[in-house]
């Protein structure tokens, strides 16, 4: 059914904000197509719902709003010419970002994009009679709940709607939370729970409750000293995470990377996520983000490399050092992976194109890659890809080694392209035609081991239950068997070590901010990062939707300290 989604795209057409405001739109829809059966109309009425997630999910979207606002990620002024674009990731890690900043003003358009799709389908799917019609409505509703949420997280309200010529109800506060509870509850008995990650699912849909309660205090009152988590709430974090892990859907993989790997569809840890099949026009940017320009993981494509993106802080990197204590963090099997053997033996230099893959997780020192010269990769005598140590040619430093250094920073030398420790944790599609497009890896919302971890918090931040906490820490670590050493057990438990934990579990996966500020840190102080105004735990409203809004005053107030 899912590629009858697929295949009915291109008739869906495509959907226009006219205002950001509002979420007037208009829409060509599958069902002014004549010929199609209510079934096809369906389909192609519910595609676009989901459409926009991979551009929401993109590498300067939420991506960089949720991870380089934090202290797990840092992307300077590389060389003094790449990746200024007038300071935007300079100022968003320092907590100093605008209201023109056109990646937040991005990341509230397409929500508010995700939210009109929704109610437009909603608006649809009831004059259309098929049995799948019920469900869908349900998806589509819990779908308006989800892009809802995230405004919420990011921006401090939702947008309430339901006729799409009328004007939106804006919601703050307790009244937002409130509003996306109930309708993720309304929708629950309706959904199935067919464990297909690219879709809302009963399951998805407790994961986000679960994420919605452990969050509450946070959104209910967003500038507090010290949160509130009511022990209702945590009851309710635990109650439905428990649904997920008792369901018997889901298993902990034992391979962390195969999580990320681009074939992760069917991975069996995954409950929600943003579908990247070929066939779905996906991409490869969180392949490509963060890797040099002189690093190609492809055979197939001497064009393809790397943008000298964001590296993880010094900050982050010495949390795993510090976890590790006299051993180095690559013992844990989430942190790397090594898959080209050059790395351990420099003689193997020859590896045929189908064995080339690039290493993963948290890169450090030298790399080693695919030659390239003169736009073509360099070939053994047997007609194998030659690989060897890198050099920064791309960026015409031919004599600079791609040799990724802890230390990063806002300064010349710390700014340089071969600064930082870099992250290569969702794997490049071969199915793609140019590299970079096509990206098959399904990008993680949410995942098992995340029930594990909320439940954990939940039973910490009620009445201090260590012990519980725990076991549901180390069920997590205990199951990444793939590669010998398991990470080991932890013998005690509190809220910082959780945090840290999270950061290992979680890390470039866009839950950083969220965890930072529930956790009291996001004013904390790491690498170029000083800021402690706790107004900055959002981001503005973007000044063309306050502008948009002037003929209603009073309507879109923008967000305090902006």
């Amino acid at each position: 059914m899912k590629k009858k989604l697929t295949s009915t795209l291109a008739l869906a057409g495509l959907l226009f904000i006219s205002s950001c405001t509002n979420l007037a739109e208009k829409v060509l829809d599958e069902a002014s197509v004549s010929g199609l059966s209510d079934r096809q109309a369906a389909d192609g009425i519910l595609t676009p719902v989901y459409a926009r997630l991979p551009d929401l999910y993109n590498h300067t979207t939420y991506f960089a709003l949720q991870e380089i606002s934090t202290d797990e990620a840092i992307l300077p002024y590389r060389g003094g010419t790449d990746w200024g674009d007038n300071g935007i990731y300079l100022s968003l890690h320092q907590h100093t970002t605008t209201s023109t900043d056109p990646n937040v003003r991005s990341a509230w358009l397409l929500a508010l994009q995700g939210i009109s799709r929704s109610i437009t389908a909603l608006n649809t799917l009831p004059t259309l009679n098929d049995p799948t019609t019920k469900p869908y409505i349900a998806e589509a509703r819990g779908m308006r709940a989800f892009y809802n949420m995230m405004l919420l997280d990011m921006f401090g309200l939702a947008f309430v709607k339901e006729d799409v010529n009328a004007t939106s109800i804006i919601l703050r506060g307790n009244d937002a939370v409130e509003y996306i509870k109930k309708e993720l509850l309304a929708i629950e008995p309706d959904l199935t729970n067919v464990t297909d990650p690219g879709r809302l699912s009963k399951n998805a849909v407790y994961g986000l409750l679960a994420r919605l309660y452990l969050n509450a205090a946070v959104y209910r009152d967003r500038y507090a000293t010290a949160l509130t988590f009511k022990p209702e709430d945590m009851d309710k974090v635990v109650e439905y995470t428990d649904k997920i892990i008792n369901s018997g859907q889901y298993q902990l993989a034992p391979e962390y990377f195969s999580l990320f790997d681009s074939d992760n569809h069917t991975n069996k840890e995954i409950v929600f996520a943003v579908d990247q099949r070929a066939e779905l026009n996906g991409h490869n940017r969180l392949a490509y983000f963060s890797l040099s320009g002189d690093q190609f993981p492809l055979p197939a494509f001497p064009a393809a490399n790397g943008t000298d993106g964001p590296a993880i802080t010094p900050d982050f990197y010495r949390s795993w050092v510090d976890a590790n204590v006299t051993k180095d963090p690559s013992a844990d099997p989430r942190f790397y992976k090594q898959n080209l053997s050059i790395y351990s033996n420099p003689g193997d230099s020859c590896v045929s194109a189908s064995d080339f893959n690039i290493n993963r997780g948290i890169l450090r020192g030298q790399q080693y890659g695919l030659l390239r010269v003169n736009g073509a990769f360099v070939k053994c005598a047997n007609g194998n890809y030659k690989v060897g140590k890198l050099f920064n040619v791309t960026r015409n430093r031919p004599t600079l080694a791609v040799n990724f250094t802890e230390q990063i920073d806002y300064t010349v030398p710390g700014s340089d392209y071969n600064t930082g420790y870099r992250v290569e944790k969702y794997e490049f599609s071969k199915k793609s035609t140019s590299g970079r497009n096509l990206g098959e890896a399904d990008i993680v919302i949410f995942r098992a081991a995340d029930a594990y971890l909320m439940r954990a918090e939940a039973k910490l931040r009620k009445g201090g239950d260590a012990a519980a906490a725990l076991a549901d820490v180390n069920t997590v670590r205990a199951s990444r068997t793939a590669r010998k050493p398991a990470p080991i057990a932890l013998t005690t438990m509190n809220l910082d070590l959780l945090l840290r934990e999270r950061g290992f579990e979680f890390y470039w996966e866009s839950q950083r901010r969220t965890d930072l500020i529930r956790f009291g840190k996001y004013e904390g102080t790491w690498t170029e990062k000083t800021n402690a105004d706790p107004k900055k735990r959002l981001f503005p409203i973007p000044q063309t939707a306050i502008d948009g809004a002037s003929n209603l005053p009073g309507y879109l107030v923008q967000n305090d300290g902006y």
